[in-house]
């Protein structure tokens, strides 16, 4: 599995960059999604860019966690993605992510390039095309939405 830009220009024509911070209450990771996340690089569907660990400790202060061994336990967890870092996530970012999370809870920051669109993105640049708006729709908002739609039916 290879995370990592290849060589210089890869990323000349990238797809969408996104990120997402997933909290961990209590710092209790499991790991039942990392083989989701590895299945999704291995099938080329997104390249990580950035995976970074940390949590916020009781005195409020934020720290990175190594991806060796995200739960403490003495076994390697994350190992397959140890390294990959694209060095657009700077502590500022960490710092921001920190602030959203309770004292002794961790957090996941992963900025991934979205591979199944870059072709579609680059043949829309190439004809003059620019991205104007973006943004997300919450999944609970669509599944609230959905489930309003099917009690008036």
């Amino acid at each position: 599995m290879s995370n990592e830009p290849s060589g210089p220009g890869e990323l000349d024509e990238p797809g969408p960059i996104d990120y997402l911070v997933i909290e961990f209450p209590g710092s209790r990771l499991t790991g039942e999604g990392l083989p989701l996340l590895v299945d999704l690089v291995d099938r080329g569907i997104i390249r990580i860019l950035d995976l970074t660990f940390v949590t916020k400790a009781e005195d409020g202060s934020v720290v990175g966690i190594e991806l060796a061994d995200v739960n403490g336990d003495g076994e390697l967890d994350l190992t397959v993605f140890e390294g990959v870092s694209s060095g657009l996530i700077d502590q500022g970012d960490l710092t921001e992510a920190g602030s959203l999370l309770a004292p002794g809870d961790s957090a996941a920051v992963l900025l991934y390039e979205n591979l199944w669109a870059a072709p579609l993105a680059a043949a829309l640049r190439r004809a003059g095309a620019r991205m104007i708006a973006g943004g997300r729709v919450p999944a609970q908002d669509v599944i609230e939405a959905l489930e309003a739609l099917e009690s008036t039916t």
